[in-house]
């Protein structure tokens, strides 16, 4: 990795930070606190990770405002034994780190290669302005693609495709028959778009596959991650919002109709014919059953298993999910189970000793057995 000296000073105008120590210390590269050496600029979000950053061999330090109060010994700079750090406070650690990385590391220029000709593209497909098709790219019969977009290297888009405006389609996507992708859609590594639905019904003892005849149309300005699957619908299509960010290894099956400004992260499934309203958020590894619809706004816990519609707003949480507030509940009196059960087997201690002194029940070492 080649490395660009910069001092402190300048770091701090990239980010508009203010600095306590040494604007002209030499940082040559940033780096997590886990990886941070010698020369090199860290940062830290929370104040309990100060005593991580003082065992650092760190150049430099990104803090936030927040905790310069917080900082070690009060003062602006910690202390290390081999004298103070040099930090930059900003508002937001994150932005600024990410300014940074982005100094240290840009990002390489992707190179307009065109039309490759070692990518396979039929004669009756059609282009816009500055669209680049990579080598090892497969474009069928009757596809469009809109002005800007670029298409990476292995990936299959099969006939009747159209796709937006400053799309990017990641290598090894397939794009099956009919598929209709919206502007500046970003589509990762091994995305699968327009797969047979799993729908099949059970005639003279086997499984029949139902109608597969319909298409996925994807919005403008979504994301999908890598490895995710979005099958056809069944006869008309299968849709997400525009807006919509779809993380890696997700199962959007046939006919769904998933809303505007979801969040939906890593290996969540959600059965066919299922519907979400805008702004839904679905934690990791939530599975939703068919035919059932998500409110605006709703949030789905990870790991959620949702079995019914859920209102506009809600939160829901667990197996089978239940507004947070009751599951929190619940977690919480399950937390407790083992001490009310050895309350319990006293009670009955206490009413058998009760009842034997009066002489009804059974005998206390009864009693005992018995519970």
């Amino acid at each position: 990795m080649s490395r660009r000296s910069t001092t402190l000073g300048q770091l701090a105008e990239l980010v508009g930070g203010r600095i306590k120590g040494n604007p002209a210390t030499e940082i040559s590269a940033a780096a997590v606190l886990s990886e941070v050496g010698a020369g090199e600029i860290t940062f830290v979000d929370q104040p309990e990770r100060l005593k991580q950053l003082l065992n650092t061999k760190a150049a430099a330090v990104l803090a936030p405002e927040k905790i310069a109060a917080q900082w070690v010994g009060g003062g602006d700079a910690p202390a290390r034994s081999d004298g103070s750090l040099p930090v930059i406070f900003v508002a937001d650690v994150h932005t600024a780190f990410t300014a940074i990385i982005t100094h240290f590391r840009p990002s390489r220029a992707r190179v307009a290669v065109g039309i490759h000709p070692r990518a396979t593209v039929s004669p009756s497909a059609r282009w816009g302005n500055g669209v680049n098709i990579h080598p090892g790219a497969t474009i069928g019969d009757d596809c469009r693609i809109g002005n800007g977009t670029t298409i990476f290297p292995g990936a299959h888009i099969m006939a009747d495709c159209t796709i937006g405006e400053n799309a990017t389609i990641g290598p090894g996507v397939v794009l099956y028959e009919n598929t209709i992708i919206g502007d500046r859609a970003i589509l990762h590594g091994g995305v699968v778009i327009g797969a047979h639905g799993f729908g099949y019904t059970f005639t003279d003892g086997r499984h029949v596959p139902s109608a597969q005849l319909g298409y996925v149309r994807i919005g403008t300005d979504v994301e999908i991650g890598a490895g995710t699957t979005i099958d056809r619908g069944t006869y008309g299509a299968t849709t997400v919002g525009d807006g919509t960010k779809i993380d890696n290894l997700v199962q959007i099956a046939h006919n769904c109709q998933i809303g505007r400004h979801n969040i939906i992260c890593a290996q969540v499934g959600i059965a066919g014919s299922t519907t979400t309203g805008d702004y839904v958020v679905i934690g990791g590894q939530a599975g939703l059953r068919d035919h059932v619809h998500i409110g605006h706004g709703a949030r789905l816990g990870a790991m959620a298993g949702i079995t019914n519609d859920v209102p506009d707003g809600a939160a829901m949480l667990g197996i089978p999910a239940t507004p947070e507030r009751e599951q929190k509940l619940k977690l919480a009196a399950l937390a407790k189970l083992p001490e009310m059960r050895q309350e319990f087997k006293a009670f009955r201690r206490e009413l058998a000793a009760l009842q034997n002194a009066v002489g009804i029940g059974p005998k206390p070492h009864e009693s005992e057995q018995a519970a």
